[in-house]
């Protein structure tokens, strides 16, 4: 059976950043794009060169979707689902992601 998880509070992740947190062993980047409570949330590896650096990428917009564009190579991953721009073989895991109470959680 599935549950949320709590992760931090809303106002620790800053508008237009991303931060990693770990959910069962693995790192997931968490990205708030507004000023918004939205957030979501995939993994933080870049699997074109095995590194935990997604949660630094910058987050931007094509096609009006959100994408955040890793930090090594600029590699770009929608948000929504992690589905890699570039090379959809190189996509990543996605979470469910919410916040409620104030609370940014994952679901586990």
């Amino acid at each position: 059976m599935s549950q949320w998880i709590n992760i931090c509070p809303i106002d620790k992740i800053l508008p237009a950043t991303g931060v990693c947190a770990l959910l069962n062993n693995q790192q997931v980047a968490i990205f708030r794009p507004h000023s918004s409570d939205d957030v979501y949330a995939i993994s933080n590896i870049d699997p074109f060169f095995e590194a935990s650096v997604l949660s630094r990428g910058l987050i931007v917009e094509h096609q009006s979707e959100l994408w955040v564009a890793s930090p090594l190579k600029k590699q770009r991953f929608r948000l929504r689902d992690g589905l890699c721009m570039e090379d959809e073989s190189h996509s990543v895991a996605h979470y469910e992601a919410r916040v409620k109470d104030g609370l940014v959680q994952l679901k586990a």
